[in-house]
């Protein structure tokens, strides 16, 4: 399979070349996860494939037709209501375990979490709060809520399954009750949890390989390879350069090459979800696009290869966008970026303007 071929199924089934799907929810789900710690950038990755507006996508969380919380790794990721239950069941230990050296360094145990647990539970029934404001009824409780206690207490909640977000207020992000957001739907155990998380990955996300898969799923490579068993006779693969990538074939023709131009939110999964990035993204550029603490910052994808950087300035009427090239630009893929990044000024109900 060519670095072409690769890119193309990539874009397609990362539904940026164009979506079957009409609503969040669907896009969500078709995706598994798509990770979501910078809350303005996770709507536009959803908004762009979409072609809808922030409000649209705003208002799609608001309403819990999407779900954001910590789920795979210990970051947020946005996940369909269907999903949520089952994906902490597979996932919230591992990511305890990710912070259980913090948590104790916090004076945090399991006693403590699960009497903050039953306050919060309390606090937030028949209504959406922001952290603060769980915060202060906490510290009412003889409960020490520095910034960052408050940060692992809410993370331990939500892996709890006891609150995911609610609606927003105004910018302040606020937290609901998960058993009023989101209906009780019926469990998967164990393998079937493994098998839906793999066929959905790839799926999405395909070509891909085992370590990739391990990586965005944040299971070990042992788990990743069982699940990826479980559902190999329905997916395709073809190994190349001694690694093996599993995808979902779509019949995009071998001697195809990837035309389009996209101005990609931080952490969009176009890049996020790879272990290996060397496809769309030259390794010399690395640490330009991506700071050692993990940092992803938005990128200009030109056929399918990051070509530079871009960053935004929000003013009342337009947004000013600053573009940070890797080399020279030709005359038609700069009036394509432009037209891309008129895309993100529309979506946003903006006029935008380059500096």
């Amino acid at each position: 399979m060519t670095t072409n071929e690769i890119i193309m199924h990539r874009l397609q089934n990362q539904q940026l070349t164009g979506t079957k799907f009409t609503q969040p929810g669907e896009l969500v789900h078709h995706f598994g996860a798509m990770q979501a710690q910078d809350y303005a950038m996770v709507k536009w990755a959803v908004g762009l494939r979409l072609g809808k507006t922030a409000s649209d996508i705003e208002h799609a969380i608001n309403s819990g037709e999407i779900v954001r919380t910590h789920v795979l790794r210990p970051t947020w990721h946005l996940v369909s209501p269907a999903d949520v239950r089952w994906m902490l069941q597979l996932s919230a230990q591992r990511i305890r375990g990710a912070f259980a050296a913090m948590s104790r360094q916090l004076g945090l145990d399991a006693k403590l979490y699960a009497r903050c647990n039953k306050l919060i539970e309390r606090e937030v029934a028949g209504r959406h709060l922001t952290r603060e404001e769980i915060m202060e009824a906490l510290e009412k409780k003889k409960i020490p809520t520095n910034e960052l206690r408050s940060v692992f207490i809410m993370m331990n909640a939500e892996l709890d399954g006891v609150v995911c977000n609610g609606a927003m207020r105004g910018k302040q992000s606020s937290y609901a009750l998960l058993e009023e957001r989101i209906p009780p739907v019926k469990q998967l155990t164990r393998q079937e949890a493994l098998a839906t998380i793999a066929k959905r990955y790839f799926i999405s996300h395909g070509p891909a390989s085992l370590h990739d898969f391990s990586w965005w799923s944040g299971m070990s490579v042992a788990d990743a390879r069982a699940a990826i068993a479980l559902v190999a006779h329905e997916l395709d693969n073809i190994t190349t350069d001694g690694r093996t990538y599993w995808f979902k074939d779509s019949g995009i023709s071998g001697n195809a090459k990837p035309k389009s131009i996209y101005f990609l939110p931080a952490y969009d999964e176009f890049m996020v979800s790879y272990k290996d990035r060397s496809v769309c993204l030259d390794p010399s550029r690395t640490k330009e696009t991506i700071t050692n603490n993990g940092i992803f910052k938005p990128v200009i994808i030109v056929d399918g290869k990051v070509v530079g950087l871009w960053k935004r300035t929000t003013k009342k009427d337009s947004i000013h966008i600053e573009m940070q090239y890797f080399s020279p630009i030709k005359s038609t893929q700069m009036r394509g970026i432009h037209v891309a990044a008129k895309r993100y000024g529309d979506y946003n109900g903006k006029k935008i303007v380059f500096l």
